[in-house]
């Protein structure tokens, strides 16, 4: 036996087998602190935008918990002699059982038989509310990886061996027993719950105290069924016999199958949180709805199939599982409102305690500046950073395109502590591979995700895996969920098929997949990721738009990276959820906060980038009331002026056709500076829990421990490579001679001048290297652009394909409390005026007799990308005006100039003169006002006496 250590190793400070004694709270400089006791329940609620957070305390728990206890100790007076032999089994600590029950797992099922068979004087004053419909549920809420399954093979023990024991007790029990999964993946999982299942639970943890018993529990009643079978069938409108719409009797029967004739049924509901009743009041629109991670119809017709089934063969009760049991308000606030009939609680704080979980990691800190407004490092919350947000949300985005450059930081950064991880599995004898997961915000962000690892633009060699990464089609996977067939996708089906053939299992096992339908592949491959033997055995990279699906049990999940918006507590504990399952099981002797020493689980880690876990400061109480709401302006675009109607191109991008040989002018290229504060060469990482961390535990991944991995001549071949998708487009000689002429001028410009980095100490070979490799697309896009410039012979503009053309007639009524102008010349009713220079453009465009028709370019959707810092942007100019003249003028406004405002204009230029080049859309032209808003009488003068030229007049 091991000695035991005489300090805390970790967060873990509870047995997951005893009543937690101690639990940690943030202390008010977001530093952890212990508290002895028991946390109470509750949730947290937080507003990531306007970084605040309250906790919500669960007042019917508490109370019940308190019942529980003074129930358990009077020795459980009320119930059956059945449930006591149950009660003294379950808790026996000298049985024979192997795998033994969390102390979660028997508080979950003796909260569900303290409300069913408790003497009544411990129930007394405590009603438990329902969901408004005509049948009892009960809910236990309990986090990921604590044993949900293993609480519903207790009751389902607990119920059937009770009913079929006192059969005239049809209130309290039955033997028919209806759970409904929401996909086909809990579906199979949970087949373990079936009696005669080889595997069934009932045996792996000995839930029956004899085998009388056990053979009695063999009676059992029992259905398993996807809530997609709870959808009414679809009428035969082509069918030549007419049967019409089903009837309940008929629904009943195909739905239940064998206990079609049975009553009083018990239902269990597993991922309850799909399944609520809606609310008449309730506004959720699917958009918000997929924010949260919510399918509507899906939970309409879940309910709505249990009502008809109570309406034919009633429902005794209901008992609801779920981590994060909670429905959509339809609030303005961004948090979900939990089920009022939750009666246990065992959350995720709870569970990292204990150990159950695997302790999240996020970023405390870095080397590089932080956020603005929260002082956060960067990748703390990845999404909500200008320059990844607006790429990422970008239509028409190409699988090609490069990712953000703070996006590609990250990836480095995990990718390097992903490949020790990697490199430490190996050697310990490990078969399966650590895993990194992504979630992302849409399918072109996975799909560009996808052609970042797979075309080997990541820096680690390790991750240029294409059969080893699992881009997981959320179109597919909901498809197989349901059992139904995805329309035809070859290439799809082609990487998945390659993902099989490198899988290290048998031949005959790939034959058998191979024959599947990809729908059955996909579920296959992804349902079994990490698990040894299976088609997912070898899957290191995982890719997804979703949350995947529930039930993913993936154990060799090591990084998390999160690229979409994350709005409530709901959202970060499903992501972070995907990757807590431990990998094992271990023990270790430690000497508890309470003096004692007992067997506690090792620690496991999930590092976390842009998933932000709740890591506020409490907001407190008191303060001014909220002023009441500003008036607002309706801003509308007006039919009745359809001959002020200004239309335009919209431009998803503009490609340069070059010339064979490519010149550079170094003299005239500007220089580059790369601010080493900017970049993320190392991280710090620390377990979080209750938004505090634990900074004594801190670890860090430092790229600059790996100089070897940062060769020049590889830092110049994956600058050309991603420079060649820049400008190959217009290239008419040999690929080869491309690649060669541009890493010739990659190297120049790396030795040259061009590149200016203000800090001595990042001029050193080795880290000068590593900020090369970090800022690759800023560099590519600075060498490119000169390279356009200095050897273009035509821009080629490319169209959005869904929306080509934009117009002031399209625009949307919105609403404003900012100050407004009136308009005469604009279809646009009214023109927003942030500053007083936007007030006196708007009077002067107006009064000038040049101009016909202007728009203030506010909610139009007019917009240029450009370039900046590695990523694609977006820049809106300010106004949008046709002359008299006929031309099309842009015109920004700007109080001062800067690098960014230099690249928004030669993004401005090209857009121009690619429209112009192609033809049809009429003259344009643009111009900036700077320094004096007199300036804008100049620049129409200038350009409504020129009606061909298109150059500016200040540039």
């Amino acid at each position: 036996m091991a000695e035991a250590t005489d300090a805390r190793p970790s967060l873990i400070i509870n047995s997951p087998f005893e009543r937690p004694t101690h639990h940690w709270r943030r202390a008010g400089d977001s530093r952890l602190e212990l508290i002895a006791g028991r946390r109470s329940a509750g949730y947290e609620i937080f507003d990531t935008r306007n970084n605040t957070v309250r906790t919500v305390d669960l007042e019917l728990v508490n109370r019940i918990r308190e019942r529980l206890d003074n129930w358990r100790a009077a020795d459980y007076p009320g119930v059956t002699a059945i449930t006591r032999q149950l009660l003294e089994h379950w808790r026996d600590p000298d049985s024979s059982r192997s795998n033994a029950l969390y102390f979660c797992q028997l508080e979950a099922i003796e909260t569900l038989i303290w409300h069913v068979e408790a003497a009544a004087e411990f129930k007394q004053g405590l009603a438990i509310p329902g969901d408004g419909g005509p049948w009892e549920r009960l809910c236990n809420k309990m986090a990921t990886g604590t044993g949900k399954t293993t609480v519903m093979a207790m009751i389902i023990v607990w119920q059937v061996l009770n009913a079929l024991t006192y059969p005239k007790r049809r209130r309290d029990f039955s033997h028919a027993v209806f759970i409904v999964t929401p996909g086909l993946t809990v579906k199979e999982r949970l087949q373990v719950l079936r009696p005669g299942h080889p595997d069934n639970y009932y045996d792996a943890f000995a839930l029956c105290p004899n085998e009388a018993l056990r053979q009695k529990l063999n009676r059992v009643e029992l259905a398993i069924e996807n809530w997609h079978n709870l959808m009414p069938l679809k009428s035969q409108e082509r069918s030549v016999v007419k049967k019409g719409a089903e009837s309940d009797v008929a629904f009943v029967k195909r739905v239940l199958g064998p206990l079609a004739d049975c009553r009083d049924l018990v239902v269990i509901n597993d991922e309850a949180h799909h399944a609520y009743r809606k609310p008449a009041e309730l506004k959720v629109s699917r958009k918000e709805a997929d924010a949260l991670g919510l399918d509507l119809d899906e939970a309409t017709r879940w309910i709505e199939g249990l009502d008809r089934i109570h309406g034919q063969r009633r429902i005794g009760r209901c008992f609801d599982l779920s981590a994060t049991p909670f429905a959509p308000t339809g609030k303005t606030n961004t948090e979900a409102g939990l089920f009022d009939w939750v009666v246990s609680d065992f959350g995720l704080y709870d569970a990292i305690e204990a150990g159950l979980v695997k302790t999240p990691r996020v970023v405390i800190r870095d080397d590089a500046l932080p956020n603005a407004q929260t002082y956060r490092s960067k990748l703390y919350h990845l999404y909500r950073e200008p320059e990844v947000a607006e790429d990422l949300n970008r239509r028409g985005a190409e699988p090609q395109e490069a990712l953000p450059q703070l996006v590609q930081e990250a990836y480095t950064l995990l990718g390097a502590d992903w490949r020790e991880t990697s490199e430490r599995w190996r050697a310990e004898g490990h078969v399966t591979p650590p895993a990194m997961l992504t979630v992302c915000n849409r399918v072109e962000t996975a799909a560009r995700i996808e052609h970042y690892f797979c075309s080997g633009d990541a820096y680690w060699p390790e991750l240029h895996a294409p059969e080893r990464t699992l881009r997981v089609d959320s179109k597919v996977l909901d498809k197989a969920e349901r059992g139904e067939s995805a329309g035809a996708d070859k290439a799809y089906e082609a990487r998945l098929h390659a993902i099989l053939d490198a899988a290290p299992i048998p031949e005959t096992r790939k034959a058998s997949l191979r024959a599947l339908k990809k729908e059955e592949l996909l579920r296959a491959i992804v349902d079994n990721v990490g698990k040894r033997g299976t088609a997912g055995q070898g899957v290191q990279n995982v890719i997804s738009v979703a949350m995947l699906s529930e039930g993913w049990d993936a154990k060799n999940i090591t990084h998390i990276l999160g690229l979409r918006a994350f709005s409530s507590q709901l959202l970060c504990e499903q992501v972070i959820g995907r990757g807590l399952r431990r990998v094992s099981h271990d023990t270790e002797r430690v000497v508890c906060p309470d003096g004692q020493e007992r067997w506690l689980f090792k620690p496991e880690y999930v590092n976390v980038f842009g998933v932000p876990l709740p890591f506020f400061g409490d907001t407190g109480d008191g303060g001014d009331p909220p002023p009441p709401p500003k008036p607002s302006t309706q801003v509308e675009s007006i039919a009745e002026r359809a001959e002020l109607e200004i239309v335009w191109p919209n431009v998803v991008r503009v490609d340069t056709v070059v010339r064979p040989e490519l010149v550079v002018d170094w003299s005239q290229m500007p220089p580059l500076k790369l601010d080493p504060a900017r970049l993320h060469v190392s991280a710090e990482l620390a377990p979080a829990l209750g938004g505090a961390a634990d900074l004594s535990k801190a670890v860090s991944i430092d790229l600059e421990r790996l100089p070897e991995e940062f060769r020049l001549q590889r830092l110049l071949f994956l600058a050309a490579r991603k420079a060649l998708g820049a400008i190959e487009h217009g290239w008419r000689g040999g690929r080869d001679v491309l690649i060669q002429q541009l890493v010739r001028l990659v190297e120049q410009f790396f030795d040259s001048d061009r590149l200016e980095i203000p800090s001595l100490f990042h001029q050193e070979p080795s880290r000068k290297r590593i900020l090369f490799a970090l800022s690759i697309d800023t560099l590519v896009g600075h060498v490119a652009a000169q390279i356009q410039q200095q050897n273009s012979e035509r821009l080629e503009p490319v169209f959005d394909p869904e929306l080509p053309i934009g117009s002031t007639r399209r625009m949307r009524t919105w609403y404003t409390t900012k100050p407004c102008l009136e308009t005469i010349k604009s279809q646009i009713s009214h023109a927003v005026v942030d500053s007083t220079w936007e007030h006196y453009s708007v009077t002067r465009l107006e009064q000038r007799a040049e101009v016909v028709a202007y728009a203030k370019n506010d909610h139009l959707g007019l917009q240029i990308l450009y370039l900046w810092r590695g990523s694609k942007r977006r820049f809106l100019p300010d106004f949008v005006i046709r002359l008299a003249n006929g031309k099309n003028l842009i015109v920004e406004i700007k109080g001062e100039d800067s690098e960014q405002n230099r690249a928004k204009r030669m993004a401005l230029d090209a857009w121009v003169r690619a429209v112009n080049a192609r033809g049809g859309f009429g003259v344009w032209c643009w111009d900036v006002v700077k320094a004096e808003p007199a300036r804008l009488d100049d620049v129409i003068s200038h350009h409504a006496r020129m009606a061909t030229s298109s150059e500016p007049l200040g540039e």
